[in-house]
């Protein structure tokens, strides 16, 4: 009997990755444990030696493990994602069409959340040009650890939150009002990798090549991802 595969990922692609876990086992009878937390962490966790199998981050990351040395040479691409913009069920609909209306709807907002990784690090950037950073810095609501942005909007914590959109579709109680226009929108691609650590390589492998196919696509897209 085989050894279940770890993956440890970031959870901003938790459920796509737990559902294409699930068909790559029913496919190959090869089980897998999925884990996700913070993706700071969890890079953290895997540069510190933390046995996995499997890592699926954003590709800077699993870029710097690699080149750390936490994880083997080869990059497997497997979804891009965009950031939304969500506010509480019922509350007021502020428009975000245009680069203006979303830095007048972050202005107008009594509290706003956005995530600390990369999308969150790109926000901080972007309002930083608008010139509005340490105006609005007072209101910013950080996310606890294992805490999404969509449950502190849910909760009335945060006014206004940015997150990956497949973070942001099955939360209750908000209200997804869109993409960040084009202009300003920020595309993320998470990569897999193999621990330099893991037993089971060739599973791994396998496990990363079988969430690459074109298969997986509708999958994705479910998840308000995109195929790379």
């Amino acid at each position: 009997m085989t050894t279940a595969l770890k993956l440890l990922s970031s959870m901003a692609a938790r459920e796509v990755l737990a559902e294409l876990a699930t068909a790559f086992t029913r496919t190959t009878g090869q089980a897998v444990n999925c884990e996700a937390g913070g993706g700071v962490e969890v890079a953290r966790r895997i540069a510190a030696g933390e046995p996995a199998d499997v890592v699926v981050l954003s590709d800077a990351a699993i870029d710097k493990l690699i080149a750390g040395g936490s994880l083997a040479a080869r990059r497997f691409d497997l979804v891009k994602s965009g950031v939304a913009v969500a506010v509480r069920e019922g509350a007021a609909r502020p428009a975000i069409g245009t680069e203006d209306e979303v830095r007048a709807a972050v202005l107008a907002a009594a509290a706003l959340s956005y995530s600390t990784g990369p999308s969150g690090v790109y926000l901080e950037k972007l309002f930083d040009r608008w010139g509005i950073l340490e105006a609005v810095r007072p209101r910013i609501v950080v996310p606890p650890p294992g805490i999404a942005v969509g449950q502190l909007v849910a909760q009335g914590r945060a006014a206004l939150g940015f997150q990956q959109l497949s973070e942001l579709l099955n939360v209750p109680g908000i209200q997804v009002l869109g993409p960040l226009p084009e202009p300003i929108q920020t595309v993320t691609t998470f990569c897999g990798g193999v621990s330099v650590n893991s037993s089971q390589n060739e599973a791994a492998c396998a496990l990363l090549t079988f969430m690459q196919q074109p298969a997986a696509a509708g999958v994705k897209r479910r998840y308000g991802m995109e195929p790379v």
